[in-house]
């Protein structure tokens, strides 16, 4: 059981059945009175986000998370099937925990799956994945001095903004973050 004096960014636990994850916190010590600590907590399942007071001595119950490395294999329907590293397990994960990560996932690759109560509830990709052009228009000769930028779409089906220099074929370097362009890659 965590104690309030426990409370840290980071922190993960559960209130009414649900994880949370604490965002922001703030120890307060009135002139009068007891102490307590406002909180800013967010719902790992749902993603909102609630603020909540505890006074001191108040207990939390740990939430039952656990992080696994996978690997992605393949989609079916709106389910992604992901493979343990270490068991070597077949999951299959929801496309509404996926979300909009799947535009940026290529085969095989790893990625980090937030499970509670060995239920898939979040997924996290690496900041960085190498992924090849497969449509781009060419580019206008002589319009450099703007640093315009064009369309492409890539191997995973997702569109992202590029300079005009990149030509269909290439491996380019992607942000997965914000889903844009780094620099081009040599494969």
């Amino acid at each position: 059981m965590y104690e309030t004096s426990d409370i840290r960014k980071g922190l993960k636990i559960q209130i009414d059945g649900e994880p949370y994850i604490v965002v922001d916190f703030q120890f307060v010590k009135p002139g009068k009175g007891t102490a307590f600590t406002k909180t800013r907590i967010k719902n790992m399942i749902t993603g909102s986000v609630l603020d909540r007071t505890y006074r001191s001595g108040e207990k939390f119950e740990p939430a039952n998370i656990e992080e696994r490395e996978m690997q992605y294999l393949y989609a079916e329907g709106d389910n992604y099937c992901f493979m343990d590293n270490t068991s070597y397990e077949q999951v299959f994960v929801p496309g509404e925990v996926v979300g909009t990560a799947a535009l940026m996932m290529p085969d095989n690759l790893t990625v980090t799956v937030l499970f509670f109560n060995d239920r898939p509830v979040d997924m996290s990709l690496p900041n960085f994945v190498e992924l090849q052009v497969v449509e781009a228009e060419p580019g206008i000769k002589g319009d450099t001095a703007t640093g315009a930028t064009k369309p492409a779409k890539l191997s995973t089906g997702a569109t992202v903004n590029v300079p005009l220099f990149v030509e269909e074929g290439e491996w380019l370097k992607i942000d997965t973050r914000d889903q844009s362009y780094v620099e081009r890659v040599k494969k």
